[in-house]
């Protein structure tokens, strides 16, 4: 009786009946949902920093002493691979002098990859497992709880709900007089605990409503066809569920041209261009310095590929501009990021927005804060209620 009593109370003298409707869905639904929401808070903290991790855990082949005038270039590295029955098929180059550069290699027929030291020509090896499969562990916890396609639904229900609890939440915070409002915006760090449990849980909750809820919607994204449905058509983009007849002709006429175009590069394109000259290309057609990848021509497509990710915008969010060419050096095709319309942009934004990744540490660590915080409001919320349902005879 006292338990089911803690679930409900009357609505109050002056209390809106939305106010009323809210606390009730806030409470019950926080009940349900606190231990999920817990966990996927947590396991998106420890994964913030998944790669400061890594490159810690491997810091004696990502971080190597600077010698400019002694870094090997593209082409060097391609031969002196090549004489160790290496085949060069890809490379990451830092836009830091003091860190390594990445490799992808085939060798007996195995894809593999490593750190290089661009200055002494060593492969200093792969990177250290530990640190991934901690993280691959934890991705699969906020993922799907270990549970696999249960786990999954589980999950973005449960996160569903969270962004009930959020607006539910912020219509609860909201002041009904503007002289309390600097109440709503204060923790009382020197009252009785109670008091600062419930300004914890309130005013905290406030400054991260935002993000929170954003990080949830990025989240149900992935989850959800519907959600990434509606999110794309509000931005300006089709149903994914939808096609239009003369858009799928012109859609496939152009996959299709592509297709042919490098077909023909396969069969005519004998001699390649060095790698050297491909990225001086690429540097005309992208003209600022920046993390560049290059992949190179192989059985499934001809063509050099070059990814530059972009920071020189307001914010210094890393958007990846891409261009490619032929076998022989002629350009191809440019995609510049800003070209792209909206729901585009968002789709390729789409993780490193819910991860945070998309401003480097900066916007890792807002994102791991607001996280911690996103952990402490079911234990705060379970806190007023258990403190509730002590106090009642």
């Amino acid at each position: 009786m006292r338990l089911f009593k803690s679930l409900y109370r009357k609505r109050r003298k002056n209390e809106s009946v939305t106010k009323y409707l809210m606390w009730l869905i806030h409470l019950w639904l926080g009940l349900l949902s606190s231990g999920i929401v817990f966990v996927m808070c947590l396991t998106g903290c420890l994964y913030a920093f998944k790669n400061q991790v890594i490159d810690f855990t491997n810091r004696d082949k990502v971080y190597i002493s600077s010698s400019p005038d002694n870094a090997k270039n593209p082409d060097q590295i391609r031969k002196e691979l090549s004489q160790q029955n290496k085949e060069l098929t890809s490379l990451l180059i830092s836009d830091q002098k003091t860190k390594s550069y990445i490799i992808g290699y085939r060798e007996n027929l195995l894809d593999k990859s490593a750190y290089y030291n661009q200055y002494t020509g060593e492969i200093l090896g792969q990177a250290d497992i530990g640190a991934n499969r901690f993280f691959d562990v934890i991705l699969d916890i906020h993922r799907n709880l270990m549970m696999g396609n249960a786990g999954r639904q589980i999950v973005g229900g449960s996160v569903l709900v969270f962004c009930v609890l959020l607006i539910s939440g912020f219509v609860l915070w909201l002041p009904k007089k503007m002289k309390f409002l600097k109440q709503g915006l204060t923790i009382m760090l020197k009252a009785k605990f109670q008091r600062f449990n419930y300004d914890l849980h309130n005013t905290l909750g406030f400054y991260v409503f935002l993000i929170l809820f954003f990080i949830a919607v990025t989240g149900l994204y992935v989850t959800y066809p519907w959600v990434k449905n509606s999110l794309i058509l509000s931005l300006g983009g089709s149903s994914i569920n939808t096609i239009s007849g003369d858009n799928e002709e012109d859609a496939f006429g152009g996959l299709m041209e592509d297709m042919l175009k490098k077909q023909d590069e396969k069969k005519n394109l004998k001699n390649s261009a060095s790698i050297n000259t491909i990225l001086q290309l690429a540097d005309q057609q992208l003209p600022y310095s920046a993390i560049t990848g290059i992949e190179f021509p192989n059985k499934d497509n001809p063509r050099y590929v070059v990814i530059k990710t972009n920071t020189q915008n307001l914010l210094g969010m890393m958007l990846p501009d891409e261009v490619t060419f032929d076998k022989t050096g002629a350009f191809k095709t440019k995609e510049l990021f800003s070209d792209k319309p909206l729901y585009k942009q968002f789709t390729a934004l789409a993780k490193p927005l819910h991860t945070g990744e998309i401003m480097g540490l900066p916007s890792i660590i807002v994102y791991f804060l607001v996280s911690l915080a996103g952990c402490s409001l079911p234990v705060t919320g379970f806190l007023i209620w258990w403190h509730r349902l002590k106090k009642m005879k």
